[in-house]
């Protein structure tokens, strides 16, 4: 049975080379313009733990504070379950970075370094949040050794908002643009069922049984989305190895190749096959 369906699915594609390729342009495009949303929004995913790894709280500590007590910080900063790292800067390697970003050398015209020593503390990801953040803040500024804790909140929060906002615009773009991909394809499944009511209706008056006249169809619907994942797979990579070189890769977006490439190739048939499940369900056989 399985074989005759299938045969009958080729059939389908040889009679109605239009039709076919009409639907195969549709699902490819709709596979397409998916893919490249949720690679939009991987990417911002992937952006915003970038950030977020990168935030940085530098912790000014007293002068009064010895070299053995900086040991006891650093073992007490090492214990701390926000902390992904820290750094220990000291009076002289700040001097050094003044000067580099600066340009100008306060040593010679003071006969001391008025820097203070610091730490300089990376957060996990899933700290480097507002509320979190001014909880470590807080949490920081109550030890002894703590003079002063900088932070360029204001800054790093304003990024994070523009990339809150950009996600919540692809996620809405996305979900568009899959909607309308599914009218789409919808549109055109239908109009390849209705030019070929005539053809099912006496399929049905000569007794084909109801799964005799749609399998066929639906394998049809899923070959042709199966091939629509192949081209839209070709024309991702083709779009990537042109655009490469100003973008991450496609590594540190999707590090499961295979995984990425199956997922792909069975987004057609699924579309296909759930659109046209829906389309036979609106056509009325009288069965």
């Amino acid at each position: 049975m399985i074989l005759f369906w299938l045969k009958e699915a080729f059939k389908l594609i040889a009679r109605s080379k239009f039709s076919f390729l009409l639907a195969l342009t549709s699902i490819t495009l709709s596979v397409i313009l998916i893919t490249i949303s949720v690679f939009i929004i991987r990417v911002s995913n992937h952006f915003e733990d970038q950030l977020k790894s990168n935030i940085v709280i530098s912790v000014f500590i007293k002068d009064t504070i010895t070299n053995n007590e900086i040991e006891n910080i650093k073992a007490e900063l090492s214990q701390l379950r926000y902390l992904s790292s820290f750094e220990f800067i000291t009076k002289d390697k700040a001097a050094e970075i003044f000067i580099k970003e600066t340009g100008e050398d306060f040593r010679k015209i003071l006969d001391y370094n008025p820097l203070p020593a610091s730490f300089n503390l990376k957060l996990k990801n899933e700290y480097a949040i507002r509320d979190s953040i001014k909880k470590v803040i807080k949490n920081l500024s109550g030890y002894q050794w703590s003079d002063e804790v900088i932070f360029r909140q204001d800054f790093y929060q304003k990024i994070l908002n523009y990339i809150d906002q950009a996600k919540v615009y692809v996620f809405a773009l996305t979900g568009l643009i899959f909607l309308v991909s599914l009218y789409l394809v919808y549109s055109t499944v239908r109009l390849i069922l209705n030019s070929k009511y005539s053809e099912l209706e006496t399929m049905k008056f000569v007794g084909a049984k109801l799964s005799t006249i749609k399998m066929p169809i639906i394998l049809n619907s899923a070959l042709t989305g199966f091939l629509s994942g192949l081209i839209a797979l070709g024309i991702i990579w083709a779009l990537y190895f042109y655009v490469k070189d100003f973008l991450i890769t496609i590594d540190t977006v999707f590090p499961n190749k295979i995984e990425f490439i199956v997922v792909l190739l069975a987004l057609g048939p699924i579309i296909g096959i759930t659109v046209t499940v829906l389309s036979l369900r609106k056509i009325s056989l009288k069965i």
